[in-house]
């Protein structure tokens, strides 16, 4: 997953990065991309919250599995 990731960052250069944002701000207008970002803040955030509480349970799970053991 790495590698791909620095693969793609390689292939994107400066002129590529102002393109998309041009495009970006012309498909959205300037006054949505601040709603389009506060919602995507609102979706990473929720998604790593998921992922924490996922984190717990599982880590609660293996707590209790191994004092059941003992």
């Amino acid at each position: 997953m790495n590698n791909l990731h620095v693969t793609l960052m390689s292939f994107m250069g400066g002129q590529e990065w102002i393109w998309i944002l041009v495009l970006v701000l012309l498909l959205f207008g300037g006054k949505k991309i601040p709603e389009l970002m506060r919602g995507l803040g609102k979706g990473i955030r929720e998604f790593q919250d998921a992922k924490n509480n996922v984190s717990t349970e599982i880590r609660k799970g293996m707590d209790e599995d191994s004092k059941d053991k003992n």
